[in-house]
């Protein structure tokens, strides 16, 4: 018999009202699991079980769509494992110290702190530092190795470091070193950059045989500089150092590409403000410390961890964010050095590790990651 629209679309209601009623019958069920598993000691996953089952519902569904019964019990037991989790609450390492930091959640960062950036006065860091902290004692640094390495050995409380930018990208070597040094992200900012060409007083842009900056800015300016292919470029550990290079080397045909503070603190004039690729350039900075500290308003979590090299590993790690209805604001992955096609990912998610279902997520990552850090749980400052 023929079916219409409408009648096709009721007998699909009653369906889905069959399929909820198992699938609470079905989850009541996972609690008595869980109370079992935890009156016995034993693990929430059970791979050997979840595969028994998964060959046996796709041979039930057929060749036309195993596939796709693959996918739904996929999510099912990820479902199941999350209210499993949450039920046992296992006490472990990681959620002690998240438990620890959310009983210890502090009203502000202090005001005054010896601060590391990398570059000189009139960095973007620096600005980047002045927002975070209203009397901050800043050590400029050579390197951003150098930044990180002040805070692990403790000359430094806090450092002040770029992490990706909106035109260009992530500052890889940034994103490199997290996984060579032990810190916390306790803070971080959004800082507009307002990129100019800088060089000494009357100098012309008709002049200009090279241009130094940082190679984050000359990436953002890329526009500019391909339209001037006269113009060579080359790269310096800061725009602020590039600025002051201009100062000190005195030549017609050397420019910078740095901010206006630059300007006035090294005597340059702008030769054009019109450099940067797009009028909405902002770069996102993290405030590193040694030790992991919560503060008021925190509302970011970082995270770094690798998936086991295998099909279907980073589709469970991002699963367990898709369950628990957490936005996943940010995904970068980058190699592992010395393993080929091996990649060590970067999470920023929204949310608080006072919340204990929070709390619980970050170890359902943990135990389903080969390697795990938590970077930090922090406010952004827009």
């Amino acid at each position: 018999m023929e079916w219409n629209l409408q009648e096709i679309r009721g007998r699909l209601d009653q369906i889905d009202d069959q399929l909820i009623n198992l699938f609470t019958e079905r989850m009541r069920l996972v609690s008595d699991v869980a109370a079992y598993k935890k009156e016995n000691d034993l693990p929430v996953l059970d791979s050997g079980r979840e595969r028994q089952i998964m060959n046996r519902v796709t041979a039930l569904a057929g060749d036309d769509l195993e596939h796709a019964a693959k996918l739904l019990y996929q999510t099912l037991f990820n479902v199941s494992r999350a209210y499993q989790t949450r039920q046992l609450r296992p006490a472990t390492p990681l959620t002690d110290l998240l438990a620890d930091a959310a009983r210890r959640v502090q009203p502000r960062m202090p005001n005054r702190a010896v601060v590391a950036c990398q570059g000189t006065e009139g960095a973007y860091s620096q600005k980047a530092c002045v927002r975070m902290f209203e009397f901050p004692d800043i050590r400029y640094m050579t390197t951003f190795n150098d930044v990180f390495a002040a805070v692990e050995e403790g000359r430094c409380a806090y450092g002040v470091l770029p992490i990706e930018n909106s035109t260009a990208g992530s500052v890889t070597q940034v994103y490199d070193l997290m996984e060579k040094h032990r810190f916390h992200i306790v803070r971080a900012a959004r800082q507009r950059i307002d990129h100019r060409l800088l060089a000494l007083p009357g100098v012309r842009l008709t002049d200009i045989r090279e241009v130094v900056s940082h190679e984050q800015a000359l990436r953002q300016c890329g526009v500019f500089l391909s339209s001037h292919p006269q113009i060579r470029v080359t790269p310096m550990a800061n725009t602020a150092v590039a600025a002051e290079y201009v100062a000190r080397e005195k030549r017609s045909d050397l420019a910078a590409i740095a901010s206006q503070d630059c300007e006035q603190l090294y005597g340059l004039e702008t030769i054009t403000d019109a450099v940067s690729d797009t009028g909405h350039n902002f770069t996102r900075f993290i405030c590193i410390a040694k030790e992991m500290a919560l503060y008021q308003g925190a509302n970011k979590i970082s995270l770094m961890l690798s998936a086991a090299h295998r099909p279907g590993s980073l589709y469970r790690l991002m699963s367990h964010i898709a369950v628990e209805e957490m936005n996943l604001t940010k995904l970068e992955s980058r190699p592992i050095p010395g393993k080929d096609f091996e990649f060590r990912f970067f999470f920023d998610i929204e949310g608080s590790i006072l919340d204990e279902g929070t709390r619980a997520l970050i170890q359902q990552l943990r135990d389903d990651a080969d390697q795990f850090v938590f970077l930090g749980n922090y406010e952004e400052i827009r």
